[in-house]
């Protein structure tokens, strides 16, 4: 009970709570892993549920008119999905998979909009995650939309340096980089592009990659460059 305390006062949307109410909300919920590439949340189903993510991460996608995987965005430790059709009874608008073992916590549908009722200050909050990813959406279109694959690429490993990146000895290291169908399928290209691209930038002493890690060895300089 007292680590999921301390884990919902680091959530965005619990954090003006005093400790009793997030110890309410810890015995509500309820811890659940899912194993590497399982689907967490398919996409048009009802939803029933909020989840928190305690450790890991999970990818947000839909699938075009042709049937391919767009992903949305890519969600770490903290983050909140499921919320949208919790809130509006209607039916997922993507499908949530996770990248690595993962562990939730889940809150389902009656209790949250209870907790609702009793702490408007979470609905406030809430309200200010969603307005913010439609902001960051938006932005990332915009990006995207007017750039050619290398800068695209570029764009994408900005955007999980800043969501997932962690500074080290100067450098920004994201752990766990997605798979380079992934990060294709995040950029609008080719995995072959792709792997094209990550070289270069490796010879232009841009990033170095480690197994999965990616290490963003000059930051400042990509950001200036593709975002």
């Amino acid at each position: 009970m007292v680590e999921d305390i301390n884990f919902l006062r680091n959530v965005s949307i619990f954090e003006e709570l005093p400790e009793r109410d997030l110890a309410r909300i810890a015995s509500l919920g309820t811890r659940k892993i899912f194993s590497k590439g399982s689907v967490i949340l398919m996409e048009d189903e009802i939803g029933s549920a909020l989840f928190i993510i305690i450790d890991g991460k999970v990818k947000v996608s839909r699938l075009d008119e042709t049937g391919k995987e767009v992903i949305l965005s890519i969600l770490g430790p903290g983050e909140v999905f499921g919320e949208m059709s919790l809130l509006d009874g209607m039916k997922r608008s993507a499908t949530v998979s996770a990248l690595t073992d993962t562990e939730v916590l889940i809150i389902y549908r009656d209790d949250f909009l209870n907790l609702l009722n009793k702490h408007p200050q979470i609905a406030i909050s809430l309200l200010k995650e969603l307005t913010q990813r439609l902001r960051k959406a938006d932005m990332q279109i915009k990006s995207l939309s007017l750039k050619d694959a290398q800068g695209r690429v570029g764009c994408v490993l900005i955007m999980l340096a800043d969501d997932l990146g962690k500074m080290y000895k100067g450098h920004v290291i994201v752990e766990g980089l997605p798979t380079q169908q992934d990060l294709a399928n995040m950029a609008g290209t080719s995995r072959e592009t792709v792997s094209r691209i990550l070289s270069k930038f490796e010879k232009m002493g841009l990033i170095k990659i480690e197994g999965r890690n990616l290490i963003i060895l000059e930051y400042e300089k990509m950001k200036r460059m593709f975002k």
